[in-house]
Order: structure tokens, then C-alpha cells, then sequence
């Protein structure tokens, strides 16, 4: 006896489905990589995207959330799985070219570290340049001597500047990045 499914829709293709043609993976679903996840998803960049995280009851929550609201979208598949990798990791494993794994972990410390700069010095923070390198949280490293504000370098002006020697305890910027 064929189900309501069988009978509702009759296979056309037998052969083995086709693979995504643009797949787009987020690892982490926190605040950061769900804004991510959800842009991804409302510019139609991909026509599956997989979210991969540690906590996995968040993590399914986010793709039932987004499934769910699938409906109102273009992206035929949304699929998640529990990965404890860094992106780095994932680049290598992946064995995709390295313009295609994409980490926000500095990208989000060099926004936070611009506006907290910015902030400091009463200015906009497109106004503000300069740069967290290395590893995302306390590995961070500022880069004191690129920061300038319409091309004036700060550390011009302040040669102390994020050092234990600086007056105006600009260290503490990168703290707060850190924090955060």
C-alpha cells in the first residue's frame, strides 16, 4: 500500500541528489555567528548552510529557529552539527581554498577595538583605524603602531602608547576588547 507521500509525489530522478552548489558553513552560533547565518541567508548567498557548534542545545535550537522560519526564504537546506575547530582548523580539514573559510574572531576584536578607540578619543569610529591580530579573546594582540586617526599616527604622538609606560593607559582599550 503506497503512503500519502508515495502518492503525492511520484520520483522523477532516481539517481543520487546533486551536491549544494554553494554551501556556506558558520562555526559558532552565538550573537556574531548567527547575525552571520542570517545574513547569509536573507542575501541568498547559499543554497544550504550548516551551523557547527559546541553547545549543541543551543545549536539546535538556532537551526530550528532558522529552519522554521525557512518559509519566508530562498535556502532549501539549513542543517547543523556539534565541530570543536577553529577556523584555521576548518580551512585545513576542509581542504577548500582559504578565500572560502571565512573567521570573524579578529575582524569583531578590530570593530570592538575601533569603536572602543574611537570612543576614547570623541571621535567616529570610521574615523579610527587599527587592528587586533592573532587570536580571537586574551591572545589578542593590538597593533599600537598602525592606529591613526585621518592618517595621524597615534603612536607618533604618543610613543608610550599601549605600553605599561603610557600616562593615558590606553592598554586599557584592549582590555575592554578583551572582555567583551
Amino acid at each position: 500500500m503506497a503512503s500519502v507521500l508515495q502518492k503525492l509525489i511520484t520520483p522523477l530522478f532516481t539517481g543520487t541528489p546533486e551536491p549544494p552548489r554553494n554551501k556556506v558553513t558558520v562555526v559558532g552560533v552565538g550573537q556574531v555567528g548567527m547575525a552571520c547565518a542570517v545574513s547569509i541567508l536573507l542575501r541568498e548567498l547559499a543554497d544550504e548552510l550548516a551551523l557547527v557548534d559546541v553547545v549543541e542545545d543551543k545549536l539546535k535550537g538556532e537551526m530550528m529557529d532558522l529552519q522554521h522560519g525557512s518559509l519566508f526564504l530562498k535556502t532549501p537546506k539549513i542543517v547543523a552539527d556539534k565541530v570543536d575547530v577553529l577556523t584555521y582548523v576548518t580551512w585545513k580539514l576542509s581542504g577548500l581554498p582559504k578565500h572560502r573559510v571565512i573567521g570573524s574572531g579578529t575582524n569583531l576584536d578590530s570593530a570592538r577595538f575601533r569603536f572602543l578607540m574611537a570612543d576614547k578619543l570623541g571621535i567616529h569610529s570610521s574615523s579610527f583605524n587599527g587592528w587586533i591580530l592573532g587570536e580571537h579573546g586574551d591572545t589578542s594582540v593590538p597593533v599600537w603602531s598602525g592606529t591613526n586617526v585621518a592618517g595621524v599616527n597615534l603612536q607618533t604622538l604618543n610613543p608610550n602608547i599601549g605600553t605599561d609606560f603610557d600616562e593615558e593607559n590606553w592598554k586599557e582599550t584592549h582590555k575592554m576588547v578583551v572582555d567583551r
